[in-house]
């Protein structure tokens, strides 16, 4: 077995884990990076009986604890890659711990496609789908929903193929299964024929972006939208499917959008902002001008997805879809009349209901607003704003992004999370899988 770092006999430990935004770390008392199904079975067996937790972890790209321990923290890398494809079924199984970045290559590669895509592609497929990443849709959701089957290494060490015909119940709740029920080892997605998609960025005023929101989305298969803090400016986005052919932006475009723009000197003025919070709303004025319209076509992950190389701290919450513009005015109001300084944009996306147990849009077709805050810059004060509006909408918080929401208040608005705490029950009634994060959001 590929291990690291196992804790000697004089209590020793590993170094420390620290997620992308640094925000959290754990000391694991050993990590395994197993190189098979094999070992990774294993790793679970010897950690149960050790008494150790067990964590699997991908790149680190969740803002909670979802991955912690001080256990066994297993490492996926070693398991990637595509399986099998199924051209008749339109179906690609690949190994849990594969980027999205190399799945996406690979599929184009075959001319395949997926539906679907969140916004950047470095996480695992793994990690991406179990704390329910997704991208903005009016038909289509999040790559959860785009799971047809699944393996997942249990407790006990056992290997459980799920799917809609073969352990249904546990498929329901395994797709989004924050890492509770077991450690997931492949995914089978649905995927179509490579298509095309034609962008359309528009900077729009907030009051015309939430005004005509609802007209958006419906005539347009992917809507959202970014609006700068401190001022009325918005940066629209609207992708649709098209004939082709690929007419991507140019070099120049690009680096200036792209790189200059959204990291190399976004990455200069969130610094400065940090330094000197008192000049931030007229950096955002500024900012949010030098964005201009542009309109381009490409295969679906080079619309999709985007580079985000600015480190930063995230809350996100999923809201019934008819809610969202009277929460964000909401927000709005708050940010105008406060003495809070946001350098970042807010994200505003939507998605279809969906039929997974612990989705944010499980059961009612939900729009999404995100906040962020620079990496290093106190984001509490926000963030603590943001939750208070978004929780009185019901709102139900993403499972790895910052939020304050512990089980009783899951309880009340997931209708089927009793169904998910009596299948983990079940699976794992050891808490072998557990950790402090769970805990909270779970019960013990």
């Amino acid at each position: 077995m590929a291990t690291t770092g196992t804790a000697g006999s004089s209590g020793t430990r590993t170094a420390a884990w620290h997620n992308w935004a640094g925000n959290v770390s754990a000391t694991p008392a050993r990590v395994v990076t197993p190189a098979s199904v094999g070992e990774l079975q294993e790793a679970v067996r010897r950690a149960a009986g050790d008494g150790l937790k067990v964590k699997a972890v991908g790149t680190g790209h969740s803002f909670t604890a979802a991955a912690a321990t001080d256990g066994v923290l297993i490492r996926p890398q070693a398991l990637a890659g595509i399986q099998a494809i199924d051209r008749t079924a339109g179906t690609v199984t690949v190994a849990a711990g594969t980027v999205l970045k190399d799945l996406n290559l690979a599929l184009a590669k075959e001319g395949l496609s997926l539906t679907n895509m969140g916004d950047i592609m470095e996480q695992t497929v793994s990690g991406a789908t179990s704390t329910g990443t997704h991208g903005t849709g009016r038909d289509s959701a999040s790559l959860a929903t785009q799971i047809r089957g699944l393996e997942l290494v249990t407790a006990d060490g056992r290997l459980l193929a799920c799917s809609e015909k073969e352990n249904p119940e546990v498929f329901a709740a395994a797709r989004l299964g924050i890492g509770a029920l077991g450690v997931v080892t492949s995914l089978t997605f649905a995927v179509e024929p490579l298509f095309f998609l034609t962008a359309r960025e528009e900077p729009m005023g907030f009051d015309r972006v939430t005004a005509e929101f609802d007209q958006h989305h419906a005539e347009n298969e992917h809507f959202e939208f970014y609006w700068f803090p401190h001022t009325g400016n918005c940066n629209t986005k609207r992708n649709n499917r098209s004939q082709g052919p690929a007419a991507p932006p140019g070099a120049v475009s690009a680096w200036v959008e792209d790189e200059l723009l959204s990291n190399g000197l976004f990455q200069a003025v969130n610094s400065f902002g940090r330094a000197v919070p008192a000049a931030i709303p007229s950096i955002a004025r500024i900012a949010s001008r030098a964005l201009s319209a542009r309109t381009y076509t490409d295969i679906p992950y080079k619309v999709f997805t985007s580079p985000r190389r600015v480190r930063f701290v995230e809350m996100e919450y999923a809201l019934p879809r008819e809610r969202v513009v009277e929460a964000l005015r909401e927000l709005k109001a708050v940010v105008d009349r406060s003495d809070l300084r946001i350098s970042f944009p807010v994200e505003v996306r939507t998605a279809p209901a969906d039929d997974i147990t612990l989705s944010t849009a499980s059961g009612r077709e939900s729009a999404y607003i995100a906040v962020h805050m620079y990496k290093g810059t106190p984001y509490q004060a926000y963030f603590t704003a943001a939750e208070r509006i978004f929780t009185e909408y019901g709102g139900r918080p993403h499972w790895g992004k910052v939020h304050t929401r512990d089980a009783e208040y899951f309880s009340r608005v997931y209708p089927r999370f009793g169904e998910f705490t009596a299948l983990r029950d079940r699976l794992d009634p050891d808490r072998v899988f557990g950790n402090d994060y769970l805990r909270r959001v779970l019960g013990d």
